[in-house]
């Protein structure tokens, strides 16, 4: 039953990357502040909770996440100057 955690791991984190990818082309992240600030805080949050319960997918997918979602808020708060 894990390989479906795993799965589940993979289109999650998947999600974020044709969005990360487009942010950095762009330098600018076109969605909503809060949306950002709140997954940021809340899958930091969940990382360490999986740690502290040795959830290693959880753990994973909430790091993965954590990095995608930072990233984007980066480029939300520190847009790139265009010419």
């Amino acid at each position: 039953m894990q390989w479906i955690g795993y799965i589940g791991l993979a289109l999650v984190v998947a999600c974020w990357i044709p969005q990360s990818v487009e942010t950095v082309k762009l330098g600018r992240c076109p969605i909503h502040l809060w949306f950002l600030i709140l997954n940021v805080v809340g899958s930091a949050c969940l990382t360490i909770y999986a740690i502290w319960v040795n959830d290693v997918i959880f753990a994973i997918l909430n790091g993965f996440i954590t990095c995608g979602s930072t990233l984007n808020l980066y480029y939300k708060l520190f847009p790139r100057k265009t010419e």
